[in-house]
């Protein structure tokens, strides 16, 4: 589709829905979306700017005060409505190419003497907010100041790192309290008593310096949710993230909601042709693990050496070496450890068509970034695991920039920044554990701890959650030097297959040995054929939070599909409506069987192949905690 941007004057659009709606007062402007489904009235009222969002003529934000000067009165100066519509590839993605097709409001503002600018865009599925100004005193304390009225009744899920997501918080409940015992992390997932649900969140933290990462509290006076940003950095010339609020009928549609891409500033680098986005094999949960044939792997080029056999072997794209493969930093220069020939293992590596990622942690000091990254890239790797960074995100926003100038993947360890829609700008940020990861944590172990992550935390972008444990059994014996001492890993290894495909990512991170997979290569077949970060089109089969999860992604005329189920189990119809009419194709079912329980029986499983055709019905059985995989692809024959 062609790019096509015209201005429409606002009052034109503003008269046209007077002539609809009488009652509308003349300080009141409406915004719609391209589908008329979503409806914005922006008021100005005594000198406060306030919003209410309705959808299908139901109001989902009652109104809500928004401002970029806290306690300024405000004067509309002008307003004019653009429309837009575009369709742009993502150099890496759920999609291969987005559609981006919204109306938007401009409306010039005037804080007593200090002119800014607030952008409302109206999508199909939800609506975007942005504040700009040029210039302002350094007497006036700009904050993102901005309201969210939603009802009483209103169930709430949010984030709570490396711990189970918390929720449903019914906001009447926090009437009863005395204080709010929560820390509302983004993204937060609300499902509302019109059985529709929101998602509040931002984009293009990226292009906001001086912003920190949205954060929300809930004022009891006003029975409001709200976040309060505060600027921070000096000058007089300040743009705001994009606050998000996505709606949908069905939970699982807000992980496709593309608004936070199309909202993300333009890609940022001419030269893409590096970023490759796949799989990766990773040392550090193998550390201990003995093979059959005696060997015991560790922090050693022999080990690395088997890493990088099986990768290659198998089409895996890199190698991640971990912590410990250094002993001492100073700026631009790392002491390797004796137990290892990294040069070796380097070259090796590039003789098997196999990249390396190796890891950095900041808690060895902070030696300068600037040198850190030209010396990887001159190490030979193609990206950097960056490890307890902290939340900062100027710091954040700088490493993925430094890093993009060597030409380096990066990969954020441990609660870092959700840059939600960095990927479109700066795509060599291949992913980041905002999430509880395999064995990293002792609290979040439960196929519903998976299933709420899956449908909350992903929501803010790539994920880097370590899916794919194949040895179920030997690492809840507690023999791993790097995993759980307790038997706490529950799952089936079919779900733990599904989950490789159903959590998006750019660098999908399998944890376990080669020689676990290798066991069970038949099941391993649905990863090993997995084109990661390379799909053309996603949907969300079935989703509800605390129950399931059923994921299809299509690269080319293939097929995809994972699905996991919380701990009773059950069946899911999949239904194969966007197969192509008229085309056979093959299909292989990688299944819990009966036995199969994630407590006590966890790597049963079964492979079988069959053919199947558009509008076929599959009627997917899970264990409980368990999973169901099926990979469809055009018949052969």
């Amino acid at each position: 589709m062609k790019n096509k941007k015209w201005l429409i004057i606002g009052w034109i659009f503003f008269v046209a829905s007077l002539s609809k709606a009488c009652k509308v007062p003349s300080h009141t402007y409406i915004l719609k979306s391209p589908d008329q489904s979503i409806e914005l009235t922006l008021a100005h009222t005594d000198g406060i700017l306030s919003y209410s969002i309705f959808q299908n003529g139901q109001q989902t934000l009652e109104n809500s005060a928004l401002s970029i000067f806290p306690n300024t009165k405000v004067k509309v100066t002008d307003t004019k409505i653009t429309s837009f519509s575009n369709t742009w590839s993502p150099v890496w993605g759920q999609f291969s190419k987005i559609q981006d097709t919204y109306n938007e409001l401009e409306v010039s503002l005037d804080y007593e003497g200090v002119p800014a600018t607030l952008y409302i865009r109206a999508y199909d599925g939800g609506s975007a907010f942005r504040f700009m100004t040029d210039k302002y005193p350094i007497a006036k304390k700009p904050a993102f100041y901005m309201e969210y009225g939603l009802s009483a009744s209103d169930k709430i899920y949010m984030p709570a790192g490396e711990s189970m997501p918390i929720g449903p918080i019914v906001l009447s409940d926090l009437e009863r309290m005395d204080s709010i015992p929560y820390r509302w992390k983004v993204p937060l997932v609300i499902e509302t008593d019109q059985s529709k649900y929101i998602s509040l969140l931002e984009s293009d933290l990226v292009s906001a310096p001086g912003f920190s990462v949205i954060d929300f509290e809930y004022d009891k006076k006003k029975g409001k949710l709200i976040s309060n940003n505060e600027f921070t950095s000096e000058g007089s010339k300040l743009t705001t993230p994009w606050r998000l609020v996505l709606i949908e009928e069905n939970i699982g549609d807000l992980l496709t909601n593309t608004i936070p891409q199309n909202v993300a500033a333009p890609l940022a680098l001419e030269d893409t042709s590096w970023i490759k986005p796949g799989k990766t094999v990773w040392d550090w949960r193998v550390h201990g693990y003995t093979a059959a044939d005696g060997f015991t792997y560790g922090i050693d080029t022999e080990s690395y050496l088997r890493f990088i056999d099986f990768a290659a072997e198998n089409g895996i794209e890199y190698f991640m070496i971990d912590d410990a493969w250094y002993t001492d930093v100073s700026k631009g220069q790392i002491e390797m450890s004796d137990k290892l020939d990294l040069q070796k293992v380097m070259d090796y590596a590039k003789e098997k068509g196999v990249s390396v990622l190796l890891y950095y942690d900041r808690r060895q000091g902070d030696y300068g970034d600037a040198a850190l990254f030209p010396y990887y890239q001159e190490l030979g790797a193609k990206g950097i695991k960056y490890g307890f960074m902290g939340s900062n995100v100027s710091f954040t926003r700088e490493a993925i920039k430094k890093s993009a100038e060597s030409e380096l993947l990066i990969d954020f360890h441990d609660s870092p920044v959700p840059f939600t829609g960095v990927t479109r700008t700066y795509p060599n940020a291949i992913t980041r554990e905002y999430c509880h990861a395999q064995q990293d944590s002792r609290r979040a172990f439960t196929p519903q701890a998976f299933i709420r992550m899956a449908l909350i935390n992903a929501l803010q972008g790539p994920l880097d959650m370590n899916n794919g444990v194949f040895d179920i059994t030997g690492v809840n014996t507690g023999e791993r030097e790097k995993g759980p001492k307790a038997k706490n890993l529950n799952t089936t290894v079919t779900a733990e297959a599904a989950r490789t495909l159903i959590i998006f990512s750019g660098l999908v991170c399998i944890p376990d040995a080669p020689e676990a997979y290798t066991e069970k290569s038949d099941l391993f077949e649905f990863i090993k054929e997995m084109p990661i970060g390379q799909w053309d089109e996603t949907k969300i089969l079935h989703a509800k939070m605390d129950a399931y999860i059923s994921t299809a992604r299509r690269h080319n005329a293939s097929w995809f599909i994972g699905s996991v189920y919380n701990e009773p189990g059950g069946e899911l119809p999949i239904v194969l409506d966007f197969l192509e009419a008229g085309k056979a194709y093959d299909i292989t079912y990688y299944e819990d069987t009966d036995a199969t329980h994630f407590k006590t029986k966890p790597e049963a499983y079964q492979v079988r192949r069959g053919s199947v055709k558009k509008g076929d019905v599959i009627n997917a059985k899970i264990a409980p905690g368990g999973g169901h995989c099926m990979w469809i692809r055009p018949s052969k024959k």
